[in-house]
């Protein structure tokens, strides 16, 4: 035991003197080369590996204060550092030693100083390092690996905030990116110099990359907001960034329309608004639009009654006495008017004063036996004539059943073999007769006539007669048209038609574009803007009969026909057609598109025995290929439920698609609207674009705005009303924009300002519209508004050009020449349909076909042909070859393929198509019979070309 204790003692003196040895060498190796390290371990007597109590941390030298590295480990015989893979000197360490009670082991505690200078003299691949190395009797232990770097903050910051303005409920972003520091600087937000608790609010977030995120930003939100960057080196204060949460002002509603400023007579009445609901508040937008609408009224003017002739003297009364009486009806008191003055009954005695009363003279007796004598025999007479006019009525209706047979064995035979035989028309005499002058009064006592079947079959002859002035419509010219067919239908007198100049260039139920129709010169009727109606006009009433009528929206596009026999005798009906307000109540669903307006027809409760014509524009280019058109009816509670599909077959309504306009054949009233679900990119949206201008309050301050809106009657009217109410003057004719639905948006930009004269601010010449915005504008009109500035107030003259184009699409240019002064400016005149004077007929006016034509058409085509002459060719020579299903469900086809060829044609009431196509169906028929017939002659068109024609 003494030798192990010997040894236990010696061991320790032995294990001190070779790490004392070790020491010293790696010492003297420091002094001349510090490439050569101490042992990793020296030989030790059994025990326990140091443990560290402590280890040394990363730290940061501030300035050019040294950093203290510090290490404790027990049981430990030594420690030392080693900073960046070499052995610090132990003349740089401060130890000290000390014993833990509760093991009685050694506990030594080392620390290091680390300089600035250490650190920036330090060139290697990873920043400095210090690690402690503790020994004892077992061995070694190494600390981790404590970082040394110099701390710093630089004063500039990378991205200040930046001042914003947004509107309130809007996201409001304020972006900060603190300058480079050691260590990473943290961010803290100050709103008018006082933090900001993102816990606090939960509107307020600054969690997402040192960025301010407002959500929903309401007015306290406004202020200066400051993004502080700090470290343990110093603070940084970004530039102060100003946030204004802004309102844009509100119209508030319209106040009741003021009396009539006139009592009697025209005046004028007004309602105002006010710009409060809410009021622009922190620079946001006024109100657009007016503030007071002004429109003018009629005072029914007080008219005072007056007293009709007094009536015929009564017979005598047995009081001797006769009455005559009188009625203040000429006229009527009305509106406030004083009523008649006087006695509205007379009486006196009827026998000057030879009778008494109660007692009667002889011979009245006598008279009274010989009038009741005449009373027998007026009303024998009486029954003898009632007798007399029902046998008549009698004799007249087996004449005409016979008739009307007899009338179809000749049709059948021949009656469609022949064009039209004579035209009569007289032109003004003076000049040359194609020059007609619609002012002057024509002469009547000059008449010429052509004779030849107008249906050619030459090209070149269609061609002549087209181009010619026969055909052009002619005011105040009265033209005689009558064919062989109408003379075999057994109608001998000539129909007259009074020959008018068709208004507008809409093509409406035929494929002829704005070129086409300016090309041949065909007459349009030119309307200035002050002659659009008013939007409280886009409603017609009227009250229909068995007659039927056609109903017309002035300048819409909109109408309906109501055939005749489809209100039942004896019945009347009160029948509105309206077109509903521009913002409409059907939203479509992702790509799909409002092709038209929304339009009522009503009253919903009424049902028609025969389907009514309802009309509405729209402005897709139709091609099955990239369009899927549906018609949506409103039901009651107000939701919309798919009617059919364009190009569906079925029986319980039919939809026939024109370039411009959609027919629809209805059997029930509601409202109604086309939607149309694109099915390509190669799908067209045909827009309307077109330029108003007007002087701004700054009299040197002139706006262009442009509208693009869809290529409709009722949206152009709709953009036409609000600029009326702005004073705006249109700068030249609408151009038709061809919009894409490829996703590429549309550019507006204004060209060519002259430079001397004009100015505009710069980046606002150029304007894009996003494709969402113009493609689901659900009827709203685009509206893109350029300010331009003269240089002085001579100047007068405005001459730019407008570029409308869509990326990668179609371009329209619009050259804009006018004069900024109202009483130099030229107006500029567009196209419009002349239906404004009559939005109700009833009755025969309302239909282009005389209703004894259309029955001899109908007794023809109704009844089944083997030959094929039936009202199938009579719908295939009418263009319309699809779902002919709908129409054998009807009790008379060919009468609803008049109905809608009405419908179709209610602008130029085109017969003389009608009859080409009636004299091709009997040329047919004939064919197929194999029964040759004579040979029409070719009219002699020598004597038109000599005559001018």
């Amino acid at each position: 035991m003494g030798g192990g204790a010997e040894r236990g003692g010696c061991a320790p003196r032995l294990e001190l003197l070779l790490f004392l040895g070790l020491c010293g060498r790696a010492a003297a190796l420091r002094g001349n080369d510090n490439s050569e390290a101490l042992p990793e371990s020296i030989p030790s007597a059994p025990g326990t590996l140091p443990h560290f109590m402590e280890e040394p941390d990363d730290a940061y030298i501030i300035k050019s204060n040294p950093i203290v590295l510090r290490c404790k480990a027990m049981p430990a015989m030594q420690i030392f550092f080693k900073c960046n893979g070499e052995w610090v000197h132990q003349n740089e360490h401060v130890s000290e030693e000390s014993m833990d009670e509760a093991t009685g082991l050694k506990v030594r505690e080392v620390f290091i100083n680390v300089t600035r200078q250490q650190v920036e003299d330090f060139h290697g691949p990873e920043d400095y390092w210090c690690q402690c190395v503790a020994w004892s009797h077992l061995g070694t232990s190494k600390s981790r690996k404590a970082s040394v770097r110099i701390a710093y903050l630089r004063k500039n910051f990378e991205q200040d905030p930046q001042g914003k303005e947004v509107p309130i409920e809007g996201m409001i972003v304020l972006h900060c990116r603190p300058p480079e520091g050691v260590p990473a600087a943290e961010v803290e937000w100050l709103k008018n110099e006082e933090p900001i608790d993102s816990n606090l609010d939960e509107n307020i977030d600054t969690r997402a990359d040192h960025n301010l995120i407002i959500r929903q930003a309401r007015l306290s939100d406004s202020g200066n907001y400051t993004c502080m960057a700090a470290n343990i080196v110093a603070k940084r204060r970004s530039m102060s960034a100003t946030v204004v949460v802004y309102v844009n002002g509100g119209w508030s509603s319209w106040t009741e329309w003021s009396n009539c400023n006139a009592r009697c007579g025209r005046g004028w009445q007004k309602r105002s608004r006010t710009c409060t609901n809410p009021a622009p508040l922190n620079g946001g937008a006024f109100c657009e639009g007016m503030s007071v609408q002004k429109i003018t009224c009629t005072s029914l003017c007080p008219v005072d009654g007056n007293w009709e002739v007094w009536s015929e003297w009564s017979v005598c009364s047995p009081e001797c006495e006769h009455l005559r009486v009188r009625e203040c009806i000429a006229p009527a008191p009305r509106n406030g008017g004083k009523y008649c003055e006087g006695l509205s009954q007379e009486s006196e005695n009827c026998t000057e004063g030879l009778c008494i009363q109660d007692k009667k003279p002889l011979h009245e007796i006598k008279s009274q036996n010989i009038e009741t004598a005449s009373d027998i025999a007026l009303y024998s007479g009486l029954g003898a004539a009632v007798i007399a006019v029902a046998v008549l009525v009698v004799g007249v209706t087996l004449y005409r059943r016979s008739q009307s047979e007899y009338g179809v064995d000749v049709i059948d035979s021949s009656a469609l073999t022949g064009g039209f035989q004579t035209f009569n028309f007289k032109t003004v005499r003076q000049g040359n007769s194609l020059l007609l002058n619609s002012s002057m009064q024509p002469d009547l006592t000059v008449s010429r006539t052509y004779s030849g079947p107008i249906c050619l079959q030459d090209p070149m002859d269609k061609e002549l007669m087209t181009e010619s002035s026969l055909f052009n419509p002619l005011s105040d010219i009265k033209v005689k048209v009558q064919s062989s067919f109408m003379v075999s239908l057994g109608v001998t007198e000539r129909a007259e038609y009074h020959g008018k100049a068709h208004s507008g260039t809409f093509p409406h139920g035929n494929a002829r574009g704005f070129g086409t129709i300016q090309a041949r010169n065909k007459a349009a009727y030119i309307q200035n803007l002050s002659s659009i109606s008013t939007r409280n006009e886009l409603k017609t009433t009227a009250i229909f009969g068995h007659l039927g009528g056609r109903l017309v929206v002035p300048n819409t596009g909109v109408s309906l026909l109501v055939p005749h026999g489809a209100i039942p005798e004896e019945s009347s009906w009160e029948i509105y057609l309206a077109i509903n307000p521009r913002e409409s109540s059907l939203q479509p669903e992702g790509p799909d598109v409002l092709l038209g307006p929304e339009v009522t027809c009503g009253p919903s409760d009424v049902s028609v025995s025969s389907p009514f014509a309802l009309t509405i524009p729209h402005c897709a280019e139709v091609n099955s290929e990239h369009w899927n058109i549906h018609l949506k009816k409103r039901t009651q509670q107000g939701k919309w439920e798919e009617v059919m599909s364009v190009e569906e077959e079925t029986t319980s309504c039919y939809c026939l698609l024109d370039p411009y306009a959609c027919h629809i054949l209805l059997n029930s009233f509601g409202t109604y609207a086309l939607i149309g679900e694109p099915i390509s990119e190669c799908a067209v949206r045909q827009l309307k674009v077109a330029v108003f201008g007007c002087l701004s309050c700054n009299s040197l301050d002139y706006n262009l705005r442009v509208y693009c809106m869809d290529n409709t009657p009722c949206a152009f009217q709709e953009v036409v009303l609000d600029e009326r109410l702005q004073g705006g003057q249109l700068l030249d004719e609408p151009k038709l924009l061809h919009f894409k639905g490829n996703t590429f948006s549309l550019q507006i930009s204004v060209l060519d300002i002259p430079p001397f004269l004009w100015r505009i601010k710069p980046f606002t010449a150029c304007q894009e519209v996003p494709f969402s915005r113009v493609w689901c504008s659900n009827q709203k009109p685009l509206h893109c508004a350029f300010s331009l500035e003269r240089y002085t107030p001579a100047t007068t003259q405005l001459s730019c050009k407008i570029c409308v184009r869509q990326v990668k699409g179609h371009e329209q240019i619009l050259q804009i020449q006018t004069s900024i002064l109202e009483n130099e400016r030229e107006t500029i005149a567009f196209f419009a349909h002349d239906d404004s004077n009559f939005p109700a007929q009833m009755g025969a006016k309302a239909f282009k076909i005389p209703y004894s034509i259309r029955q001899r058409i109908c007794a023809t085509f109704d009844t089944p042909n083997a030959k094929g002459k039936d009202w199938q060719m009579l719908a295939q020579k009418n263009s319309i070859s699809r779902n002919l299903s709908y129409f054998a469900t009807q009790s008379s086809p060919s009468a609803v393929i008049l109905d809608l060829w009405e419908a179709r044609h209610q602008h130029d009431g085109d017969l003389d198509s009608l009859a080409c196509a009636l004299e091709e169906i009997g040329r047919t028929h004939s064919k197929i019979s194999d029964i040759t017939e004579t040979e029409i002659e070719e009219p002699d068109f020598n004597y038109s070309r000599q005559n001018g024609l």
